[in-house]
């Protein structure tokens, strides 16, 4: 596998698609902070880090609207690839749906999301929209 980011958003993206209420995916630190602000966001009902053999997995519980079935999150896009880095610094931070969406990033003082990176005044690699 040569982008792990892009297959936990898939992963997410195909439980939501298949309405699963929890989705198990392989651990990783970078997508431990990504889960974290997904969950601190609103984006995900909770998650749970099990700590099963070198790697681990990552239990995420999906939020739905108990009235229509419909998911928290509307669309998950990776935006920077192992092929195709973006970049970005804190004067042209991007703005996902006019500010309604969040952008993540990994920046020099670790994963967050667009709004506290401008904040801080510091840019980085633009990970994924999430919205």
């Amino acid at each position: 596998m040569t982008d792990p980011i892009a297959d936990y958003l898939t992963r997410l993206r195909n439980a939501i698609m298949a309405h699963h209420r929890v989705v198990e995916v392989p651990a990783s630190n970078l997508k431990k902070e990504i889960t974290k602000i997904l969950f601190e966001k609103g984006y995900i009902l909770n998650y749970k880090f099990i700590e099963d053999g070198p790697q681990g997995t990552i239990k995420v519980a999906l939020k739905y609207d108990p009235a229509t079935r419909e998911n928290a999150i509307k669309c998950l896009k990776r935006v920077s690839t192992p092929g195709l880095r973006k970049y970005t610094g804190y004067k042209e931070m991007p703005r996902v749906i006019n500010g309604l969406g969040i952008a993540i990033l990994s920046t020099s003082k670790g994963v967050m999301t667009d709004k506290e990176a401008a904040a801080q005044k510091i840019g980085g690699e633009v990970l994924c929209y999430v919205y």
